[in-house]
């Protein structure tokens, strides 16, 4: 980055800090983003929906921190809340969200878009809807820059894109492509280029290898891995996918009916997962060391406009307890960095 890129980051960060004042909060400096009992629902005719309900975790400095959970269990919503991406009826209607100490959900609109991509950035699901078909590759990382980096010169602006596309595996020539002139991989390494076009301290990556082959989702990883790594970035990365978890992330967060309901590292987690509905995901992955029919995860989802009273879980458990349809059970941490909301940990007994 050159030295009058780095001023205008520098500048803009400042002005988000200043600008929050009394609202800005310090947040533990052992974590880089501290959500903390965030909440969104959406407005229907029927009530709300409760689509993420009381969420809080800590993204820890140069970390990949994994959301998994079946469709609907609020893990996009999550990514969304925190690029202040909700659009009506949905509202973030509580919670906190700290980075460098500044509650993102408190930030003016013109102060929230200039904290995106500068010092939070967002990978979308489904790159080609994305990507706007009608400009140019380099036209869109140009204006994405720019947004930003006011005075950047047309030859600056030039070396640095041809610098972001080699960075992501792409040659030169990409700036000059439309987005059906490229593979579904390419267009997805055009869409990290954008994300670290302004050198983030968080990447949310939501569901970035969806619709591709399983040879280019790994290629997609390992670009996503290697420019983490050369940024000293932290990464939150959304999906369903647990065989694909553990391979890429340090840390998972289980997601069910908008709450979390486990946290652990990504080994502590597959070798010993203590919430029935995590040890249900993962025995539902198919096993190529033991022969066997695969298993679903019996029931349905709840509805987030009714759900069950006392552990949401409770319907599809095969463990419950009788106080289970009741209370609702407490994200709490064992003796190790492994957290869980579940009543057969000592949860309302």
């Amino acid at each position: 980055m050159t030295g009058s890129a780095q001023d205008n980051r520098t500048a803009a960060a400042t002005s988000i800090r200043q600008a929050a004042g009394a609202q800005a909060e310090i947040a533990d400096e052992s974590g880089v983003l501290q959500v903390k009992d965030l909440r969104v629902q959406y407005g229907t005719p029927r009530g709300p929906v409760k689509a993420v309900d009381g969420v809080t975790f800590t993204l820890r400095p140069g970390e990949r921190f994994g959301l998994v959970g079946e469709s609907g269990s609020g893990k996009t919503t999550t990514a969304f809340a925190l690029m202040r991406l909700i659009e009506p009826p949905g509202e973030i209607t509580g919670g906190r969200a700290l980075l460098g100490g500044v509650d993102l959900l408190k930030l003016s609109d013109e102060e929230m878009r200039q904290a995106r991509f500068a010092q939070i950035a967002l990978i979308p699901q489904g790159a080609m809807n994305s990507l706007n078909p009608v400009m140019r590759i380099g036209y869109q990382l140009a204006d994405t820059i720019k947004a930003h980096d006011v005075g950047t010169r047309e030859r600056e602006l030039d070396d640095r894109i041809d610098g972001l596309l080699a960075s992501v595996g792409l040659s030169a020539d990409v700036a000059k492509m439309y987005p059906h002139e490229l593979s579904g991989g390419m267009k997805q390494r055009a869409c990290i280029a954008m994300a670290i076009s302004l050198r983030p301290t968080v990447i949310l990556a939501d569901e970035p290898t969806s619709a591709l082959d399983v040879v280019v989702q790994r290629q997609v990883l390992q670009t996503l891995r290697r420019v983490q790594e050369e940024l000293g970035a932290s990464i939150i990365f959304v999906g369903h996918d647990m065989g694909l978890m553990a391979q890429f992330v340090d840390r998972i967060g289980v997601m069910y009916a908008g709450k979390l309901v486990e946290i652990g590292p990504v080994k502590e987690l597959f070798g010993h997962p203590k919430h029935p509905y995590t040890q249900l995901l993962i025995g539902s992955l198919p096993n190529l060391d033991a022969k066997g029919v695969l298993k679903g995860i019996p029931g349905m989802p709840p509805s987030l406009l009714q759900p069950p009273p006392g552990c949401a879980f409770h319907p599809r458990c095969p463990k419950i307890l009788a106080h289970c349809p009741s209370l609702v059970p407490e994200l709490r941490q064992d003796e190790t960095d492994h957290w869980v909301s579940c009543h057969l940990y000592g949860n309302g007994q």
